[in-house]
């Protein structure tokens, strides 16, 4: 007879086996290969370790937390259905992301159909167990709240910040770990300053691409204003301009003005979000980890100093999402921070197009989150809805600004019938006939590309783009018809115009932009400091990110949402919903990328969900507010 530890071995066995197949498929490693071998005794023993750890192990409970809002069922993680079916699913999700760009690799060299469903098959489900006991391994981790709360929290004594073993520190790092103890978000206001200070002096005054002189050239009223590059930010960056020329009277330095106040506000939420983590009492270690991140990363440096609107985008969206934080944990509302959610509520809706339908999205799920303490919410959601309805539209129609014409809000459909195009499907001479109307099908197998909708926009732009807005039903009723008929070809198109965002093996070059693109406006990169040294380091700095494993991982836009999915599901595993409402901005704002983009990989697009990753993944593991100081 088998004993029952004879089961779970063999059902390892087999599950490392498959689980080996689907890396060796990945890494595109041949089947006699060592490493294969390697590679089933690690997945074969981290099964068994994982199994082992939750046999005993119970999703812990703090005294009195039954009390709460935070209660949660004490019972074996691994017994666990509601755990079991976020894990699965999460599981199953990953899979899904990684295989749906991959898969082609590991059936290129079949052409029967079983052989490549089954290796589909095979790779599938190896891929779903490796990401179901890797979760169960982290989410034993992070779900353990007594353990974490010992990790995480300190009493902000001086032990905290002074080692008892160390009494003889001297004078001067007495007085700067006080100084940091008791200014914590001032310190790391000034260390992202200081860590992105040689980046602002050898890219003076800022770097400018194409879409940066576009909204230059509205500034100096060369060209008529467009909310294509949002209206608000072009105000914001003249604002600065002016001032700076006023002073000055050089616009090379007026141009800096900008730089500098758009650095100043990037610092400014990454200290934001350290006050509202030492508020509830992480560790100062933890802190100056996040600290690092921002200031030493290199791609948050050559952000804080390009002239794109995604930058104060990615700060509006951190300090929306931890005054968020602030307002549901804080038993007293702060005016400061209700007067900080609404303006970067506001910033989040005019400083992107797609922070506006986020919003819109969004406040449903806010009305429903904050009922209990509706007489503070809803005057501010209500405040920050009509703020930009009436900039949005009466204001904007006043002052004449241009609208982004339609093709721009429809690129994935518009991708996905070209797909269908190129891919020589049957179309009826009906649907031929209606999309003839609009552009020229001459040339639009040379035209297409699957990742890169710009070369399509244009060709509906040089057609006959008003007939596709008088009759956007006859189109939309199109879409939908060639979405049946061919849901393969949909897919496919879909996966290529957007795997850059959820795929997490994808390589796109981050922060390559450097100097000022060529214009006679007379604004040119006039660098402070250069030398080879310094050329050579930023090189260096920027592109280690494609060439250090792990390291590597915090530059992929794949990975950054791959975490903010697992921070959700530890919410939902430590049954702590309350804490739902801080990640949906970054949730909606990420699902409308997903619906609308025109480019398969641009970093700045999603640069807020990077740049909130600290918050997402420390939020996920607080305490509750009433277990908190136990």
């Amino acid at each position: 007879m088998f004993k029952k530890s004879d089961h779970f071995l063999l059902l390892h066995l087999f599950q490392s086996f498959l689980s080996t197949w689907s890396l060796m498929k990945a890494s595109r490693m041949e089947p006699g290969n060592i490493l294969t071998l390697v590679f089933f005794l690690l997945i074969f023993f981290f099964y068994q370790h994982v199994n082992q750890r939750l046999d005993n192990l119970q999703l812990s409970i703090l005294p009195g937390e039954r009390n709460g809002n935070c209660a949660v069922e004490v019972s074996p993680l691994r017994t666990n259905k509601s755990v079991t079916r976020v894990i699965l699913t999460l599981s199953v999700i990953f899979t899904l992301l990684y295989m749906l760009v991959d898969y082609p690799y590991y059936i290129a060299q079949l052409t029967s159909r079983l052989y490549r469903f089954l290796i589909l098959s095979i790779v599938f489900f190896g891929f779903a167990f490796l990401f179901y006991y890797l979760l169960h391994f982290l989410f034993s981790y992070t779900c353990n709240k007594t353990h974490l709360q010992s990790i995480l929290l300190c009493d902000y004594n001086p032990a905290c910040y002074i080692h008892p073993d160390h009494p003889r520190l001297s004078a001067g790092l007495s007085r700067t770990i006080s100084f940091y103890k008791l200014h914590t978000h001032l310190c790391t206001f000034l260390l992202c300053m200081l860590g992105w200070l040689p980046y602002y002096l050898y890219q003076y005054p800022g770097i400018m691409t194409p879409d940066s002189i576009n909204q230059f050239e509205q500034v100096l009223g060369l060209i008529p204003y467009s909310n294509h590059h949002p209206w608000v930010h072009t105000l914001t960056f003249g604002l600065f301009y002016r001032l700076g020329y006023t002073l000055t009277g050089n616009m090379v330095v007026a141009v800096s003005f900008y730089t500098f106040f758009q650095m100043c506000l990037l610092a400014g939420s990454a200290a934001f979000l350290i006050s509202t983590l030492r508020a509830r009492r992480v560790r100062p270690f933890i802190l100056l980890l996040i600290t690092a991140f921002y200031s030493l990363i290199p791609y948050h440096a050559v952000f804080s100093v390009t002239v794109w609107k995604d930058i104060p985008f990615a700060a509006a969206v951190m300090f929306f999402s931890c005054a968020i934080l602030r307002l549901t944990v804080s038993k007293k509302i702060q005016w400061t921070d209700l007067l900080v959610f609404i303006i970067s509520g506001v910033m989040i809706c005019l400083f992107r197009s797609n922070g506006w339908y986020a919003f819109l999205l969004l406040l449903p799920f806010l009305l429903l989150a904050f009922r209990s303490r509706a007489k503070f919410f809803y005057p501010a959601l209500l405040f920050i809805f009509c703020t930009a309805v009436i900039i949005k539209y009466p204001v904007m129609q006043v002052c004449r600004v241009e609208q982004p014409d339609f093709i721009e809000s429809v690129c994935i459909p518009m991708q996905q019938i070209t797909a269908v195009i190129c891919n020589d499907r049957t179309l009826t001479e009906e649907e031929l006939e209606l999309i003839e109307h609009v552009v020229d099908l001459t040339y639009i197998h040379e035209l297409y590309n699957p990742t890169f909708a710009d070369n399509i926009k244009e060709l509906v732009r040089a057609g006959n783009q008003d007939y596709l807005i008088t009759h956007k039903k006859d189109f939309l009723d199109l879409w939908i018809t060639l979405g049946l008929r061919y849901p393969g070809d949909y897919l496919r198109a879909y996966v290529q115009q957007t795997y850059g965002y959820w795929y997490p093996d994808s390589f796109y070059l981050v922060a390559e932009a450097e100097g000022v693109s060529a214009t006679s406006l007379g604004v040119s990169h006039t660098p402070l400091i250069g030398g080879p040294i310094v050329i050579k380091g930023k090189e260096i700095a920027v592109k280690l990110g494609s060439m250090v494993p792990i390291y590597g991982t915090l530059w992929s836009m794949g990975v950054a949402c791959w975490v903010l999915l697992f921070s959700i599901g530890t919410i939902i595993i430590r049954r702590e919903f309350w804490k739902l409402p801080c990640y949906l901005p970054g949730l909606t704002l990420l699902f409308t990328v997903l619906i609308a983009t025109p480019v398969a990989t641009e970093f700045r697009y999603v640069y807020f969900l990077v740049f909130c990753l600290p918050f997402y993944l420390i939020t996920s593991v607080l305490p509750c507010p009433n277990t908190a100081g136990r």
